[in-house]
């Protein structure tokens, strides 16, 4: 199971928060927002909030604790560009674009059986249990 956060048109350039993602998608979420608190850069901030509201999204649709939660998937995308102008010398117009940026959060819950180390052993008993039961019919 997943569970996809999208947040759209933020006034801040895309390269900028770039720079803080690739320490962020090595961490799981938990970890990634307390590493994130203490980041003194704007976009930590809007990343920060992207998180949270991913993980509370995910704790509602995946009815799972935020210590299983991990990223399958946290880009940056460029967002739309306003395009505008400021008065230059002589009576000209210099163009300058203000940008903003997606942020694409996708968390997936990891299974609990997975992790149990018994879980495996189990299914070979089965089959051993099954090859007896055979033998003793024949």
């Amino acid at each position: 199971m997943e569970s996809q956060t999208y947040i759209k048109n933020i006034r801040i350039s895309a390269k900028k928060l770039r720079f803080m993602t690739g320490d962020i998608k090595k961490r799981n979420p938990v970890d990634a927002l307390h590493h994130l608190n203490y980041m003194p850069k704007r976009g930590a901030r809007l990343i920060y909030k992207a998180i949270k509201s991913a993980i509370s999204n995910a704790k509602v649709k995946l009815k799972v604790g935020d210590d299983l939660l991990r990223f399958k998937l946290l880009t940056i995308e460029q967002g739309r560009k306003l395009k505008r102008y400021r008065a230059g010398g002589r009576g000209t117009a210099k163009p300058f674009q203000r940008q903003s940026a997606h942020i694409k959060i996708i968390l997936v819950a990891d299974n609990p059986a997975k992790k149990v180390e018994g879980a495996a052993p189990e299914k070979e008993e089965q089959k051993v249990l099954a090859k007896q039961v055979k033998a003793k019919k024949i």
